[in-house]
C-alpha cells in the first residue's frame, strides 16, 4: 500500500513532507493526520534539520477533508467528533510551533483545511493558477480547527468575508490577503523556495528558532516596560551564546559561520 505521507531530508538538512493521495486530490482523513503528526513532529525534533518544506503530488495540493472521512464522521458521537477534531487541532499546531523554518509549495487546488496547513507555515508560495477556499459552511460545518491560524494569517474582517461566503479565490488575491507569500509560475516555485533555502541556511539555526517564536510571542504583547525590559534580556541572552559569539566573530573576522557550508556561502 502506498504510503499518503512521504518523508524525507536531503543533503542540506532540509525535510520534505509530501501528501501523497493525488488520485483523492490530497484530501486527508485521520490515518493521514496522525501521519502528520508524527512526521511534523519528527522534523521538529530533530537538531540536525535546518527546515522544512510541504509540498503534494499530483494537481492539488490538497481538497481538504476526505468525503468517505467525513461519511464516517457523521456517525460519531459528540464526543467521538471532539477527540477526531482534537487529532486535526493537534497537528495544526506541531506544524505551526515547529521550531524550524516551515514553506508550503502550493499547487493547484487547496480547499478547508488544505488552507488551515498552508496558514500553519511560516511562508507560502504558490502557483499563480492556485485557487483557495474556506468551503465548510457549503456543507453545513464551520473551519473551526484552522480558524486559529488563517485568522491570523489573512485577519478578523477578511476572514469574516471567506468563512461566510465560501467563494474561491485566486492565487493573486491570496498573495494580497497574506496567505501567500509569493504567487509565481509553476515552473518558478522549486527555485522560488530554493533561494529562499539558500538564504535560511545562511542563518543562525537557533536564532532562527528563537526568531520565529520571538514573532509568536510579541505579537501578542502589549509594548510596555515589561515587554521592553523582556526582549532586552533575550537579546542579552541570545548575544552571549555559543552561537552568538560565533556569528559576531565570524562577521568581524569577515569569514563563514560555523553552520554555513561553502556551497551555500556566497
Amino acid at each position: 500500500m502506498e504510503q499518503s505521507v512521504i518523508y524525507s531530508v536531503d543533503e542540506r538538512n532540509v525535510a520534505t513532507v509530501t501528501l501523497n493521495r493525488p488520485e483523492k486530490h490530497n484530501a486527508f482523513d485521520d490515518e493521514m493526520i496522525n501521519e502528520l503528526t508524527r512526521v511534523f513532529r519528527k522534523a521538529g525534533e530533530d537538531s540536525t534539520v535546518r527546515a522544512l518544506i510541504l509540498r503534494a503530488e499530483g494537481k492539488s495540493f490538497s481538497a481538504g477533508a476526505d468525503l468517505n472521512w467525513m461519511k464516517r464522521m457523521a456517525s460519531f458521537t459528540k464526543e467521538q467528533n471532539e477527540s477526531d477534531a482534537l487529532a486535526l487541532a493537534v497537528m495544526l499546531q506541531t506544524l505551526y510551533e515547529m521550531p524550524k523554518p516551515t514553506i508550503a509549495r502550493v499547487q493547484g487546488a487547496a480547499f478547508g483545511g488544505a488552507v488551515g496547513l498552508i496558514a500553519c507555515c511560516d511562508i507560502a508560495i504558490g502557483s499563480k493558477l492556485s485557487k483557495f477556499c474556506l468551503s465548510e459552511v457549503k456543507i453545513g460545518l464551520t473551519p473551526a480547527t484552522i480558524s486559529p491560524y488563517v485568522v491570523e494569517a489573512i485577519g478578523t474582517r477578511v476572514s469574516r468575508r471567506y468563512f461566510q461566503t465560501a467563494e474561491v479565490f485566486s492565487a493573486r488575491r491570496a498573495r494580497r490577503l497574506g496567505l501567500l507569500s509569493e504567487s509565481v509560475t509553476e515552473d518558478e516555485l522549486d527555485s522560488t523556495i530554493d533561494n529562499l533555502l539558500s538564504n535560511i541556511l545562511k542563518n543562525g539555526p537557533q536564532a532562527v528558532a528563537k526568531a520565529k517564536s520571538l514573532v509568536q510571542w510579541v505579537s501578542t504583547q502589549e509594548i510596555n516596560d515589561s515587554l521592553l525590559s523582556e526582549t532586552s534580556k533575550l537579546i542579552a541572552e541570545v548575544r552571549t551564546s555559543e552561537e552568538g559569539q560565533e556569528g559576531l566573530s565570524a562577521f568581524l573576522e569577515k569569514r563563514s559561520a560555523s553552520w554555513v557550508e561553502v556551497k551555500n556561502d556566497k
